[in-house]
């Protein structure tokens, strides 16, 4: 069975989508709608611009969601999921291609979602950390034991848990972690701490714009973020979306459950390969690519 999976926020590169827009009649004229509905030209920026440029939140992830929901409407008939995933932000990406929700509309929650983060990530310095070399339990047992904020955000892959909180928080559990035998335990260079109790602001934000989306009945089972599991049903699917913010990203767990359901390739839709390399690190034996027009 086939699974595609979308990429997050950190995949992004200048000149991604270039290619698409120069080649495919369909693909500039979804381009140039989202230049409209986001009110500037983000074409220009993911094109030409500077890396500076695409590191800001309100480019970023716009940009990285419509180089994968593009390439997957180029794809045409060649794109035909037994089930999808997306990453974070790559869930929404993944809602669009699946069908559950339409274009105009991802691009708009996706815009909503960076806006609302921006301004929780101002809200106090908080960071996230990525922790190499430890068992899933013994990073949240540490989680647990720091009375700043810190929590698992990200499940990224077996013995790769990102971990998200106030500048504090990161900082003990760091050192506490580095202490029990990670072999790394590295601050990453992001704004705020995405996947954690700090992203509340932007959680009720982001909320009212879902409810106030339609969204359909996906063509295949998405596995969300917030449980890891397959889901159809339109009203799960929504709720599942508002609770994403604050919620970990069970991404290990995604695959293994995907695999479980009879995923045997998995196809990265959008910029990068970050997502092959974790999910081969689950699975060596599974057959991983980039998508290709």
């Amino acid at each position: 069975m086939k699974a595609y999976v979308f990429p997050g926020q950190g995949a992004q590169f200048v000149g991604m989508g270039k290619d698409l827009y120069d080649n495919s009649p369909e693909a500039k004229e979804m381009f140039e709608k989202a230049n409209e509905i986001l009110g500037f030209r983000i074409t220009d920026l993911m094109f030409e611009g500077t890396d500076e440029d695409l590191k800001q939140t309100k480019v970023t992830q716009p940009a990285v969601f419509l180089h994968s929901v593009i390439l997957a409407k180029v794809l045409g008939k060649s794109f035909k999921p037994d089930m999808v995933a997306g990453h974070s932000l790559g869930e929404f990406s993944a809602l669009v291609a699946a069908g559950a929700l339409s274009f105009e509309d991802g691009l708009k929650l996706v815009s909503k979602r960076a806006m609302a983060m921006q301004k929780a990530c101002e809200l106090e310095p908080s960071t996230m950390a990525a922790i190499i070399g430890l068992d899933d339990d013994v990073v949240e047992k540490v989680c647990n034991e720091i009375s700043d904020v810190v929590v698992p955000a990200n499940y990224n892959t077996i013995g790769q848990l990102v971990i998200s909180g106030s500048v504090a928080g990161i900082d003990k559990a760091c050192e506490k972690l580095t202490e029990l035998g990670a072999k790394r335990a590295l601050k990453l260079p992001v704004g705020g701490a995405f996947h954690s109790p700090l992203m509340e602001p932007a959680r009720v934000e982001l909320e009212t714009a879902i409810n106030e989306t339609l969204v359909s009945a996906p063509v295949c089972p998405i596995y969300q973020n917030v449980t890891a599991k397959a889901e159809t049903d339109p009203a799960v699917i929504k709720e599942n979306l508002k609770k994403q913010l604050t919620a970990s990203v069970r991404w290990t767990q995604t695959v293994q459950n995907m695999v479980s359901a009879g995923a045997d390739s998995f196809t990265e839709v959008g910029p990068g390969n970050a997502l092959q390399g974790m999910i081969k690190k689950v699975d060596r034996k599974l057959a991983c690519e980039s998508a290709a027009v």
